[in-house]
């Protein structure tokens, strides 16, 4: 097991290397913030263990324990402002270390989606979120108000690319901004950087995700080939073993989904703005990732994060 400064040194050292590798920002007006992009970004994603309640809890417990690696530690708002305005470093980190994984040697990658419920139904009124959150239905939860988010894993659990959309949207939507995104050499330049890089391999997913017409577009535009059982009341149809053998193969991110909603609090996400949705989406990933990439250098399962900090 890691104490929890050792935690933050190992992840304070890959985050500054990958943001010194970045082109720097544009100036903006006023004072410099308080931390570093890396102090922020790194603070963001150990912020997210499931631990921590809520952000005032975190914000309490490094006032109290953290004062010595981050003396410049700001007030608890000034913390999220800076946070929320790197959402998309912090997208970018994520997917980072998953390649510090070998994710780019994945023979598949695993796609699904799932529900990330922002507010209860019974509520009146639209929300804080009006116009980036609707109302759509899960297998899981049934009917709810929120996003709908898309995962894609490799065999080892470790989150390649991941993206969120209004509760209705459907799967096979996301699943073709992800394509179409990762086409480009690198998906920042689409302004997406946390979809990732395309798969070395195929696709795996469910019949959510199936559809004659769909994936041969998908192979023939983006090099995407999916497998995936057809939808029910098809003609289509696979027989018991390649169905078996699907399902097995893409358990992973079924798994990965369930840690994300339970381990760093995926399931309580209530957020105000987009913008904090985003980055703490972005830093869940990351804290997952970071993780997976800890326990492979240490000798261990890359999913075994309960005992991985001596609390």
């Amino acid at each position: 097991m890691l104490a929890p400064e050792t935690f933050l040194t190992e992840l304070y050292v890959v985050v500054d290397d990958f943001c010194q590798a970045q082109p720097p920002r544009p100036p903006r007006p006023g004072p410099d913030p308080a931390l570093s992009p890396s102090e922020a970004v790194t603070l963001a994603v150990f912020g997210r263990w499931g631990r921590f309640p809520s952000e005032r809890a975190f914000w309490s417990w490094a006032d109290r324990h953290l004062r010595g690696c981050f003396p410049r530690l700001p007030s608890r708002p000034q913390l999220n402002r800076q946070v929320r305005a790197r959402h998309d470093v912090l997208a970018a980190v994520a997917v980072h270390l998953a390649a510090l994984h070998g994710s780019a040697d994945a023979p598949y990658e695993a796609v699904d989606s799932t529900a990330v419920p922002t507010r209860t139904l019974k509520r009146r009124g639209r929300g804080w979120l009006a116009g980036w959150t609707d109302k759509g239905k899960s297998g899981r939860i049934g009917w709810y108000r929120g996003f709908h988010l898309l995962v894609a894993t490799t065999p080892d659990g470790l989150v390649t690319g991941f993206g969120a959309g209004p509760a209705s949207t459907n799967d096979r939507v996301l699943a073709e901004q992800l394509f179409a995104a990762r086409r480009s050499p690198d998906g920042a330049a689409v302004g997406l950087p946390s979809l990732g890089r395309a798969a070395a391999g195929p696709y795996l997913a469910d019949a959510g995700f199936a559809g004659i017409a769909c994936q041969a577009r998908w192979a023939a535009r983006y090099g995407a080939e999916v497998i995936a059982p057809p939808q029910p009341g098809t003609a289509r149809r696979l027989g018991r073993r390649p169905r078996r053998w699907i399902a097995s193969h893409r358990q992973i991110v079924e798994t990965v989904i369930g840690r994300l909603q339970s381990e760093v609090g995926l399931e309580r996400e209530r957020p105000h703005t987009i913008g904090g949705f985003l980055a703490r989406l972005a830093a869940r990933v990351a804290l997952h990732n970071a993780c997976a990439w800890l326990n492979r250098r240490l000798g261990r399962p890359p999913l075994a994060t309960v005992d991985l900090i001596a609390w």
